[in-house]
């Protein structure tokens, strides 16, 4: 699979990222519900077929599943994000030495501020962003981020120097998103001029927009033509939903896109 840069961060991901958090809140997701060893396999499986860029989060329930499957790939052929919903420096700073337990590693790729709704976080939570600047001097996290749920807190993180990487909401028909898809693209637009790193996230709809095999490749061919958009992440639940999306990935990548 492609590997392509991550904006300006340093960091070298797959083009096609693993998700664990589909429908996940409150310590679970349809992935983390197929087991422990179910969902270490399928990581096992999606880095066997190039794909090395898992995203986890603090609320998915992930981290174990991540750390067992760590024991069977070189850590550093794997780029991991996960999220916090912690705001404060005490409580983040806490969450990244958690997370780091419960991954098994010394440090994680990414970390990003979970679900952002407020366009005014930066001066609501600048102890929190302060906290991730700390992890990352000392090497605990290799760069930092957020993941919003408001368009005014997206359009906030266009503008704030601090935020390296960005999961963004994007698909062709606005399925799940916090604006309109040229609103969103525009705003992209400005994140990656500055540098930022940005993968997608909802490009199926949650599946919505994955009902036939022509309609799957058609939502993937739209994020991946847009030269704003560096990553995208897909939750998968079966090997035969990640050959499916490798495939499309690969042949698109193949073409151009």
């Amino acid at each position: 699979m492609e590997i392509v840069a991550l904006g300006k961060t340093g960091l070298d991901v797959s083009r096609l990222s693993i998700g664990t958090g589909s429908n996940g809140w409150n310590g679970r997701s349809n992935q983390t519900d197929l087991g422990f060893e179910g969902l270490r396999d399928l990581l096992l499986f999606a880095h066997e077929n190039g794909v090395t860029f898992w995203d986890s989060a603090d609320q998915y329930g992930s981290h174990p599943h991540i750390k067992e499957a760590l024991k069977h790939v070189p850590r550093n052929s794997v780029t991991i994000t996960t999220k916090t919903v912690s705001r404060t420096r005490e409580t983040v700073e806490a969450d990244v030495k958690r997370f780091l337990k419960e991954t098994g590693s010394d440090y994680v790729d990414i970390v990003l501020l979970h679900c952002l709704t407020q366009v005014d976080w930066p001066n609501r939570y600048p102890d929190a962003m302060e906290a991730l600047t700390r992890c990352k001097e000392q090497g605990l996290i290799r760069a930092h981020g957020v993941s919003c749920h408001d368009f005014g807190a997206f359009q906030t993180s266009a503008m704030t120097e601090w935020v390296e990487v960005v999961l963004a909401r994007i698909n062709h028909s606005g399925v799940q998103m916090d604006a309109s898809p040229p609103d969103v693209i525009r705003t992209m637009e400005q994140m990656a001029f500055a540098g930022k790193g940005i993968y997608g996230m909802k490009v199926l709809g949650m599946g919505k927009l994955a009902k036939e095999a022509d309609d799957q490749r058609e939502a993937i061919e739209f994020v991946m033509g847009l030269p704003c958009v560096h990553a995208m992440t897909i939750g998968m639940t079966s090997q035969a939903e990640v050959e499916a999306n490798v495939a499309v990935v690969n042949e698109l990548s193949e073409k151009g896109l």
